[in-house]
């Protein structure tokens, strides 16, 4: 099978896959390429598309995933990822192996399977999209030198200027909340990265979205809201607002940043949440 590698250097774990993706390229015949800018592993997947490659490969995080899985979102052409970023929440969703030899194995003996695309603002997300703090701490860790859960951490922990709750409206169909959230996800996946599950509920092949409003942190609240986030129990929690639907409008008092799988843009004070049923065909283990 035509096949293209792209790899994102700067990635969390690229040090690690970038051995073993360059002996499976000679390997296989594949051909390898390493992004040298913000937006180049789109162009490289496009590209592809373009030269009739049947299966193009992301080899970095959630975000260069995003890049490619954009360009692919329509087409018959196969997605094929090698977790190496710091959360790597879409790979884990699928079961995809860490260890990149093991992921690497899946581009042989796996299987296709087709998941939805979500549109936030029209800019396509297959993981998490939000707004409020998740997306103002995006921002924060994209400019971070270390990464990793253990960088994402120490990011948040010296953001505690960002933890002042909005006023957001949510809107699904005829149905309008009003609340108050420090931070707004719309998932299609379940997890952010590194098991912290902030829509439990949420499948990648539903044809819906999953909106999670967390609300205000307090000193009593914090850590089992922190708790309930790596044990997937969220859904259980009275404080936490859970939603879904296949469109999902959210309203703030003003524009700000949101992210669409962890790259950050600034958007209005209105975002429309859509969903693209079964727009990708990504290759998961067989």
């Amino acid at each position: 099978m035509k096949t293209r590698l792209i790899v994102n250097p700067r990635s969390g774990g690229a040090s690690r896959a970038l051995g073993p993706v360059q002996a499976f390229a000679v390997r296989e015949g594949a051909e390898l390429r390493l992004t040298e800018r913000s937006g180049h592993a789109g162009e490289l997947a496009r590209e592809a598309v373009a030269a009739g490659y049947r299966l193009v490969v992301a080899v970095g995080g959630d975000g260069t995933v995003n890049e490619v899985a954009s360009a692919l979102t329509g087409t018959e052409t196969v997605l094929g990822i090698v977790p190496a970023g710091s959360g790597n929440g879409l790979g884990r969703t699928l079961g995809l192996p860490l260890p990149p030899a093991a992921a690497l194995a899946i581009l042989k003996n796996g299987r296709p399977y087709r998941i939805d695309t979500g549109l936030a603002d029209g800019r396509p997300f297959f993981n998490v999209a939000g707004l409020g703090l998740e997306a103002e701490l995006a921002d924060r860790f994209n400019r971070a030198v270390r990464r990793g859960l253990a960088g994402y951490l120490r990011v948040a922990a010296a953001s505690l200027d960002l933890l002042r709750p909005s006023r957001f409206t949510i809107i699904t169909g005829e149905t309008r909340h009003e609340l108050t959230a420090t931070t707004v996800a719309v998932a299609n996946g379940p997890q952010y990265g590194s098991n912290a599950r902030i829509a439990p509920r949420a499948r990648l092949d539903d044809g819906r979205l999953d909106l999670t409003a967390v609300p205000r942190l307090t000193l009593l609240n914090s850590l089992p809201l922190i708790a309930a986030l790596f044990r997937g129990t969220l859904a259980k929690r009275s404080d936490v607002f859970m939603t879904t639907g296949e469109r999902i409008t959210v309203e703030r008092a003003a524009p700000g940043p949101l992210h669409t799988d962890g790259e950050v843009h600034l958007a209005g004070a209105k975002v429309e949440f859509t969903i693209r049923p079964s727009s990708l065909r990504v290759l998961i283990p067989g």
